[in-house]
């Protein structure tokens, strides 16, 4: 190959349809496979926000000038990162081979960026308009290092939320409301929630005589008795678990006095057993 300059080399490669990005992939090392499984709403977030999901292996980088990086926080240089595409788990259409792309990394004690040559990434991106063979990063760590683990609970996460039954977006509480029993200490809560894009979803918690509250989620205009509470760590525990508010709001209330007391306790019940939206330490 003729080699172009490093920041028009991208460009000048041939674009591939998906099914041809399937290189031999070098297998797992023991340290990779030991590694523990990576936070599922961390990954969750990024997938969410990544139209173009991709496991590549580094082929080259370049630390560019400060002339070409005016914005860089103080601490940090920025990269040029060539890589070799190795599988397109999730992309809109085709991208080159090899493609090409920036990212803003830490500098060491002795004020030296990270090596990455040669280390396997997942990255998340979108594409650059014009360009197939260069991508941009949807978030400053949007280059993650390949793990067993990591690749495995990345193209999950994909599969779910381009499946034809995946929930919505959340987007806050409409309104709730406690409805009162024919015997004294029974009756059903029922949290209404808005969604990006008008699909109904809702919450219902039903108390029973001598039962404890049990609570549902309808993902359609009949809410019935729903389906069970979603396990962790799936996209319908994390619309939820993640988006949420810890405590429901009085604005969102249209019970009033002791039915509203109900409505927060059945909702501070639903909170506690969907658990924190845990990203691994990241906000």
């Amino acid at each position: 190959m003729i080699h172009a300059p490093k920041l028009a080399l991208a460009a000048l490669l041939a674009t591939l349809p998906a099914s041809a990005l399937c290189a031999q992939q070098t297998p797992a090392t023991p340290q990779e496979i030991s590694q523990p499984a990576p936070p599922y709403a961390d990954y969750a977030d990024l997938v969410v926000a990544a139209p173009v999901v991709i496991d590549a292996v580094v082929r080259s980088e370049i630390r560019l000038k400060p002339v070409n990086a005016p914005d860089l926080r103080a601490g940090d240089a920025r990269l040029y990162i060539e890589a070799d595409v190795l599988a397109l788990i999730r992309a809109p259409g085709a991208v080159a081979a090899r493609i090409g792309y920036t990212i803003d990394v830490p500098l060491d004690a002795r004020g030296r960026p990270p090596r990455y040559r040669k280390a396997r990434v997942l990255l998340f991106a979108r594409g650059v308009p014009g360009n197939a063979g260069q991508v941009q990063l949807v978030r400053p760590d949007g280059q993650r290092s390949w793990t067993p683990g990591a690749d495995a609970l990345t193209r999950r996460i994909v599969a779910e939320t381009l499946a034809a039954d995946a929930p919505p977006t959340i987007t806050g509480i409409g309104n709730t409301f406690h409805t009162p029993g024919n015997i004294p200490g029974e009756g059903e809560t029922r949290v209404f929630l808005t969604t990006e894009d008008d699909r109904p979803i809702s919450i219902g918690i039903v108390r029973r005589t001598g039962q404890p509250p049990r609570w549902s989620v309808a993902l359609g205009e009949v809410v019935g008795e729903g389906a069970p509470p979603p396990p962790r760590d799936t996209l319908l525990w994390y619309r939820l678990a993640c988006t949420l508010p810890a405590a429901l709001p009085d604005t969102v209330l249209s019970s009033t006095g002791p039915d509203a007391d109900i409505a927060r306790e059945d909702y501070a019940l639903v909170v506690q057993t969907l658990g924190p939206c845990d990203r691994g330490g990241r906000p």
